[in-house]
């Protein structure tokens, strides 16, 4: 049977008249719901785990908004927490972790098996906005990829140029590897139990896979990418699978086939007429409006936004940003955004 829902359509392969739209971190710290709502909950961490509240902050740019897809409410930094590491965020700096630099902080580590008791929360939220999301609305879940999930686990906090990842990957390359493996492993059974929850989507955030250049990408970034794709079809064919390999450059060419993603999402360091040429040729492509313009509004933002959607306009498209919105957004101009999309 057909899909119904629009972004299902456009993940499908179907050139929609109007694309949809959903935006990266659309449920954050530019809202003053948001603002409210994590103070409520008392930090971050436990908010991602107060699955009530989570499904709140979810629903809370639907209802503002009417967008065609609610992306689950967490962190990609979950996952190794569930895998043993420790996890804190400092307040205006970020996410800390425990560093994995040698073998034996590699095998402090947990099993694969026993990431579910610590992630339980998340899997709650995501049955709670299956129940309490518009029927027209699109669910989507997510986890980070291997390689931008392993860059944090070894450097213990972002960097950047990932420095501390490279290091440990020309020094130690098999335990940079397993490290690896384990992440992609940990991965799909993350994602896995998404869709078991309810998730219609999912989504493979490599923010860093720009870093990755040459063979490295191939090994680091697709093969990962190609791995978790596999997995996810085989036992549930019918979801589809959004990979987003950030400022690729071009390495976005053919990553669809390479990996089977549904869809590749496309950051703003590439020109929407390129990416038509030679990204949307293989299917579906998301974004890529520059999330500056969430900040600065005005005729660019409109222009932008039209030019975007002419771009893509022969091919499957679902309108996004080219990364996440930045809490120094204007909520004022999400809508206007919106509103320029939809006007056609």
């Amino acid at each position: 049977m057909a899909p119904t829902k629009t972004i299902l359509r456009a993940l499908a392969g179907e050139t929609l008249a109007t694309p949809p739209i959903w935006m990266m971190r659309q449920a954050g710290r530019y809202l003053p719901e948001y603002r409210a709502t994590r103070a409520q909950a008392g930090d971050f961490l436990s908010l991602c785990y107060n699955s009530e509240l989570a499904a709140e902050v979810t629903l809370q740019p639907i209802r503002r908004y009417g967008f065609d897809a609610a992306i689950l409410f967490a962190d990609i930094l979950l996952l190794p927490q569930a895998l043993g590491a420790d996890l804190w965020f400092v307040t205006g700096e970020g996410p800390r972790l425990s560093t994995i630099q040698t073998q034996a902080d590699f095998d402090r580590l947990g099993p694969v098996a026993d990431i579910h008791e610590t992630l339980g929360p998340i899997y709650e939220t995501v049955r709670i906005l299956r129940r309490e999301l518009p029927q027209d609305t699109t669910l989507i879940g997510f986890a980070g990829a291997p390689w931008t999930v392993a860059t944090y686990m070894i450097a213990g906090r972002g960097t950047p140029d990932q420095g501390p990842a490279h290091a440990l990957m020309q020094e130690n390359t098999p335990l940079f590897e397993a490290l690896l493996d384990r992440i992609t492993a940990g991965t799909i059974d993350y994602l896995a139990a998404q869709i078991e929850a309810g998730a219609e989507v999912v989504k493979i955030f490599d923010s860093w896979a720009g870093s990755l250049k040459g063979d490295a990408f191939q090994k680091y970034a697709l093969k990962p990418a190609k791995e978790i794709t596999a997995a996810l079809k085989t036992r549930y064919p019918q979801i589809p699978v959004i990979g987003f390999p950030r400022e690729a450059g071009d390495n976005y060419i053919g990553f669809a086939k390479a990996t089977g993603v549904d869809c590749v999402a496309l950051d703003n360091s590439i020109s929407a007429d390129w990416a038509a040429q030679h990204v949307q040729v293989d299917g579906c492509v998301q974004g890529n409006l520059a999330s500056s313009h969430m900040v600065t509004g005005g005729q660019a933002l409109i222009e932008d936004t039209r030019a975007i959607v002419k771009a893509f306009s022969k091919g499957p498209h679902i309108f996004n940003l080219g990364h996440g919105i930045t809490p120094d957004a204007d909520p004022d101009n999400v809508q206007r955004m919106i509103d320029a999309v939809r006007a056609g």
